[in-house]
C-alpha cells in the first residue's frame, strides 16, 4: 500500500523529530486501525518501507489446540505471517498518518515549551494580558508564542487586567496537563516581591544584602525581613535606595501596597520588636521559645498602629517572624509592675512583723520553762510591803 513516507519525514525533520520516532509511531497507529478492519487478525505488525514509499500489513493467525490430561488449558498456536494488507485501506492509512504527524507535532512543540519554561519556574517573566471568553475565571497571560495561566487563587484582589497591559507575572509551576504544557503565573506570590526588587537592588544579586523573610497580604501590605552581609552596608537603605528610588519602582508594580522593610536578627525579642514597624515596642518578653511565644509591650498612643487595620500589622509580624505575638499596653504593664511590687514589699513587712512577733513570744516561753517565776513572786511581795506601809500611815493619821 502506498504512502508518502519521504514527505512525512520531511516535515517532521522540519519539526526536530527524527525518522525512526516517526516510523514506529506510523507503525503503531497503522497496526491499531488494521485491527478496527473487519475479520482482522489477533496478531499483526506493520513494515513501511521508506525506498519503496509502501507498508504492508503483516497477519499471523491462531489456531486451537486440543487439551489433554497433560495440558488441559493449552495455548493456541500462532501461524505462519503472510500479507493482509486490507483493500481499500489507503485512504484509512493516509488519515492515520496525518492524524500521527498532527500528535508528533503536538509533542514536541509541547516539549519544546515545557523544556524552554521549565528553567523558567521560580523566576518573573513579563507579558501580556490576553482575555479568553471560553476562560473568564483565568487571565491569559502571552509570553511570546506561549500563553501562561494566571488563576483565580494567584491573582490579587481588586487588581483589574486589561487586554493588551503588560504584566510582570511570577512562574510558579510549569507542568504537563491534558492539553499539552501547563504554565501557572502569579501576581499574589510574596516570591514576587523578592524577584521585583532583586531587579532594582543591585546589593541584593551580590549577596552583600538578604531577604531573610516575607510576609504578604497581596494588594494590601508586605513586610520585608532584611540582613547585611557585608560590614558597612545598611541593609534597609539598600533596598530604599536614593530618594527612595528602588522600592517605589517595585510598588509602581504592585499598585496600592504598602511595604515595610524591617530588620532582621537572630535575637527573637529583638525581631519581634522590628518586625511591628512602624510601631515602637518598649520591651518585648519572651514567653517561650520552645511554643515561639511573646509578648510585645507599646505605648497607648501606639496600641492601634501596632495592632493595624483589623489587625493586619500584628498579623503579618507574626507571619514574618514566625512567632505568636501579643500586644500589651506598656504603661499598663508599668502600672500592674508596680503594683505587683507595692504587694510584694507589703507582704514582707507583714512577714517581717509576724516574724517579730512570733520571736518576742519565743523568748517569753524560753525565761518560763527556765525557772525566773521568782521574779514575779518578789513583785507580789513587793506590792504587799507597798500595801502595809499604806495602812499604817493612815492608822497615823488617825491617831
Amino acid at each position: 500500500m502506498q504512502l508518502d513516507l519521504t514527505g512525512i519525514h520531511q516535515l517532521a525533520a522540519g519539526q526536530g523529530i527524527d525518522a525512526e520516532t516517526v516510523d514506529a509511531a506510523l507503525a503503531e497507529a497503522l497496526r491499531l486501525a488494521y485491527l478496527k478492519t473487519p475479520k482482522s487478525a489477533k496478531h499483526a505488525r506493520v513494515e513501511l518501507d521508506d525506498r519503496a514509499g509502501t507498508f504492508t500489513v503483516w497477519a499471523r493467525d491462531e489456531t486451537e489446540v486440543a487439551p489433554t490430561e497433560e495440558n488441559p488449558h493449552p495455548e493456541p498456536e500462532i501461524g505462519e505471517e503472510y500479507d493482509d494488507t486490507p483493500k481499500g485501506f489507503g485512504r484509512l492509512a493516509a488519515a492515520t498518518a496525518r492524524q500521527v504527524i498532527s500528535q508528533l507535532f503536538r509533542s514536541a512543540e509541547d516539549e519544546k515549551i515545557f523544556g524552554s519554561f521549565y528553567g523558567q519556574r521560580g523566576k518573573l517573566i513579563t507579558g501580556v494580558v490576553q482575555q479568553d471568553v471560553k476562560d473568564p475565571a483565568n487571565v491569559h497571560v502571552a509570553v511570546g508564542e506561549v500563553e501562561a495561566i494566571l488563576p483565580k487563587r494567584e491573582q490579587v484582589p481588586g487588581e483589574r487586567y486589561h487586554h493588551g497591559e503588560r504584566i510582570r507575572v511570577y512562574v510558579v509551576n510549569v507542568a504537563r496537563g491534558l492539553k499539552g504544557s501547563e504554565i501557572i503565573v502569579s501576581r499574589s506570590h510574596p516570591e514576587l516581591v523578592r524577584r521585583l526588587f532583586e531587579r532594582e537592588v543591585p546589593e541584593l544579586v551580590s549577596g552583600a544584602v538578604s531577604i531573610m523573610a516575607i510576609a504578604r497580604e497581596a494588594g494590601a501590605r508586605t513586610k520585608i525581613a532584611v540582613h547585611a552581609n557585608t560590614e558597612g552596608v545598611n541593609p534597609k537603605g539598600a533596598l530604599i535606595g536614593p530618594g527612595g528610588a528602588r522600592v517605589r519602582a517595585v510598588m509602581e508594580n504592585l499598585g496600592p501596597e504598602k511595604i515595610d522593610i524591617v530588620d532582621w536578627s537572630k535575637d527573637p525579642a529583638q525581631f519581634v520588636a522590628s518586625a511591628l514597624s512602624p510601631a515602637v515596642a518598649t520591651g518585648v518578653q519572651v514567653v517561650s521559645e520552645k511554643n515561639k511565644t511573646a509578648i510585645a509591650y507599646i505605648h497607648d498612643d501606639q496600641l492601634s498602629l501596632a495592632i493595624g487595620k483589623e489587625g493586619q500589622n500584628a498579623r503579618l509580624a507574626a507571619k514574618l517572624t514566625g512567632w505568636k505575638i501579643g500586644i500589651e499596653s506598656s504603661e499598663a504593664h508599668a502600672a500592674k509592675e508596680a503594683a505587683d511590687r507595692k504587694a510584694a514589699e507589703q507582704a514582707e513587712r507583714n512577714e517581717t512583723e509576724h516574724s517579730e512577733t512570733e520571736s518576742s513570744e519565743t523568748e517569753h516561753g524560753d525565761a518560763v520553762r527556765n525557772g525566773n517565776e521568782p521574779q514575779a513572786t518578789d513583785q507580789k511581795g513587793t506590792e504587799q510591803k507597798g500595801a502595809d506601809q499604806n495602812e499604817t500611815e493612815q492608822q497615823a493619821d488617825k491617831a
